[in-house]
């Protein structure tokens, strides 16, 4: 018997609607990360990219539990020595929450140039608008 593999460019792809509201950080980012990896589908392939696009939606009103915001940093480096910023979550939410989302999705995605490439089928927007209406995305619930 032969095992048959579906490519990926015969898989078809959708845009999927995420509402971050009142969803820890967490569990969104794997649910992220299932969604563009294409884990939740049956032509799964760990070599390929079989996933769909995520549009994520309300990214400033996401929670964290314990005592997070003011306790975990994200460390940025200029290469330069001595040059080095640490900003905390609280202040990250409040100028740029797209990026904590994006960071944490990062972080769960392989380091290679398939990595690379899943990171580009999220888009992240702080309120509750977007530009991708055209793309007829599919919202899903938690």
């Amino acid at each position: 018997m032969k095992t048959t593999f579906i490519e990926p460019e015969n898989i078809e792809k959708k845009w999927i609607l995420i509402d971050a509201e009142n969803i820890t950080l967490g569990k969104l980012a794997v649910k992220i990360v299932e969604i563009i990896k294409g884990k939740n589908k049956p032509e799964y392939r760990q070599d390929k990219d079989c996933g769909d696009s995520v549009v994520v939606i309300n990214a400033s009103k996401i929670k964290v539990t314990g005592d997070k915001l003011n306790q975990k940093e994200y460390f940025k480096h200029s290469l330069w020595v001595g040059h080095f910023k640490m900003t905390k979550l609280k202040d990250m939410m409040k100028t740029k929450p797209e990026e904590v989302i994006l960071h944490a999705v990062k972080g769960m995605l392989p380091k290679n140039h398939l990595g690379r490439k899943f990171l580009k089928k999220v888009r992240v927007f702080s309120g509750a608008s977007h530009n991708h209406e055209s793309q007829k995305p599919e919202r899903i619930e938690f």
